[in-house]
């Protein structure tokens, strides 16, 4: 029933999905995003592997921002020419404007790629855009069409290595990882025509476990669905939501793409030095930036936190944190968007400890 309705329907949106989307190619994967946020993997011979993988944000059961139903063009979803932190990266932002139901959001989706690396990871910046505090589900909706096949597939939940691996027989293995934080719920499904349903997706995205295996025993195959730990975001704040997402001839190379996605993650995303325990701030990412950029910062123990910045002058602009946090790795987004480029400080504040770094804007 899917591949039918996708075959009557691909020669109406072939033309205009052509143009309204972006690619590259590492040499070891072709990754590309729509104009609407959704996520296709091939291989370098061209085969389709993943058929979509696209962001669910739930803020109660009758209120899941889903790809189908909800999901319009905010931002251009475009190639980035000259990327700050990878070979290749396509950007796009993506907001309810399509059905203007509940929740309010604004999904801004950065995927990275490096040359021959068969592996990317996404970066989804969710922000709120309602009015008032939201308790924000984020999740994935995923899609696999294994060598251009649906039916059949497996999809099992690797507990050691938290991944979650689609296969099939000797056919090409994928694998997906949450990055930064562990999965709260994970569960698949048969495919049925009709299955977007907020009051649906929100009972998946709180299964309550992590579905240890799936077999499909139809020819429409399996959909999973991801969740994490609700975060409470203040209105306009946002929050970074990271996946390592791989492909390999078996699970072996798999697992092995998955873990190199995530070397790049610590390496480049997790800024803070865990080999100096008196650093707690690490420096901001990007840097130079022109419009946001992310603060993460280490709290050895729990307690009062302040976050700053400060103009060069010394002059305050803008309180970003002023509240007991937890202990842990915390990651705050800075908007500038407002600000004319220069230098500028931000400093952290705990019961023990004042550290300051500066960052710039450009224009």
């Amino acid at each position: 029933m899917k591949k039918t309705l996708l075959l009557l329907f691909a020669a109406l949106l072939w033309f205009a999905d052509s143009f309204a989307q972006a690619s590259f190619t590492t040499g070891a994967m072709e990754v590309s995003v729509n104009q609407y946020g959704r996520i296709r993997f091939y291989d370098t011979d061209g085969v389709l592997h993943l058929q979509r993988a696209s962001i669910l944000v739930g803020s109660g059961p009758t209120a899941v921002f889903d790809y189908q139903n909800d999901a319009e063009e905010y931002e251009p979803t475009v190639l980035v020419s000259n990327p700050a932190i990878s070979d290749f990266e396509i950007y796009g932002a993506y907001d309810n404007a399509w059905s203007g139901a509940p929740p309010n959001v604004i999904v801004r989706l950065n995927a990275y790629g490096w040359n021959n690396g068969a592996y990317t990871i996404v970066r989804f910046r969710v922000q709120n855009d309602e009015t008032s505090m939201m308790d924000a589900t984020i999740g994935l909706d995923i899609i696999p069409e294994l060598n251009e096949e649906y039916g059949y597939d497996t999809v099992t939940y690797n507990a050691a290595e938290e991944v979650i691996r689609f296969h099939r027989g000797n056919h090409m293995n994928m694998g997906m990882k949450l990055l930064g934080t562990s999965l709260s719920s994970l569960y698949s499904f048969e495919w049925y025509d009709g299955y977007e349903i907020d009051t649906d997706y929100w009972f998946w995205m709180h299964s309550g476990s992590l579905q240890p295996q799936y077999v499909s025993n139809t020819i429409d195959g399996p959909v999973t669905i991801t969740a994490q730990d609700a975060v409470s975001l203040n209105p306009g704040q946002m929050f970074d939501v990271y996946y390592a997402m791989a492909l390999g001839a078996n699970e072996s190379a798999m697992l092995a793409n998955i873990a190199e996605a995530e070397a790049k993650y610590n390496g480049i995303f997790v800024a803070v030095e865990e080999n100096d325990p008196a650093q707690i701030l690490s420096s901001n990412y990007p840097n130079p930036f022109r419009q946001t950029t992310t603060i993460s910062y280490q709290l050895k123990d729990a307690g009062k936190v302040n976050l700053t910045v400060f103009d060069a002058c010394g002059r305050e602009i803008s309180t970003l944190i002023d509240e007991n946090q937890p202990a842990g790795l915390h990651r705050v987004v800075f908007d500038a968007s407002g600000l004319a480029e220069g230098l500028y400080y931000y400093t952290i504040t705990t019961e023990n400890q004042v550290s300051t770094n500066k960052m710039t804007i450009t224009k």
